[in-house]
């Protein structure tokens, strides 16, 4: 992660765009850092594109393959219902759910924000996430495997390498 600059906010600027070195969820921070990433990111469902940006945010921690954050601009948000329930997280505060409902189809829990962010994690409000195992997920046109377990909701491209934690025996990692 030499290759970005700090900036206000707790984000950095992007990478240039292009094909992307190996990344080890192994080399990522704990505390978890966050970095801009600028390839083309989008979410659907079925035929529905709910998001599409140049401009997302990715969360890196230790052992976990990073989780994309969408800017609220870039997502189409008459397909979001707010969803009862707040979890927390050490890190970066306490996460608000959305189900996404597109016509007839309705996602539970399908995607999460920090609607006020601690600290260093100010960049992401007014940003979500969602979770590839709910929603097709790409990053430059590569489908996203989702990471096991569907706790953590990381997004599993090519360049990333494991093992991750979330699945049967890793929560004690």
């Amino acid at each position: 992660m030499n290759d970005t600059d700090d900036v206000p906010g707790g984000a950095r600027t992007p990478a240039p765009s292009g094909p992307r070195p190996t990344e080890s969820v192994w080399d990522y921070p704990r505390p978890p850092g966050l970095t801009g990433d600028d390839r083309r990111v989008t979410v659907a469902v079925g035929s529905r594109v709910v998001a599409d940006t140049h401009t997302s945010l990715r969360v890196l921690e230790t052992s976990h393959p990073p989780v994309f954050y969408v800017p609220r601009h870039d997502v189409r948000t008459e397909f979001l219902r707010p969803r009862p329930g707040r979890t927390h997280c050490e890190w970066k505060g306490t996460a608000s759910y959305w189900d996404v409902v597109a016509g007839d189809v309705v996602v539970p829990r399908a995607a999460w924000s920090y609607e006020q962010p601690l600290g260093p994690y100010e960049a992401l409000r007014g940003h979500l996430a969602f979770y590839p195992s709910a929603v097709r997920c790409t990053v430059d046109g590569e489908v996203v495997v989702a990471q096991e377990g569907d706790f953590y909701g990381g997004w599993i491209t090519r360049e990333i390498e494991g093992p991750f934690k979330g699945g049967p025996g890793t929560w004690g990692w």
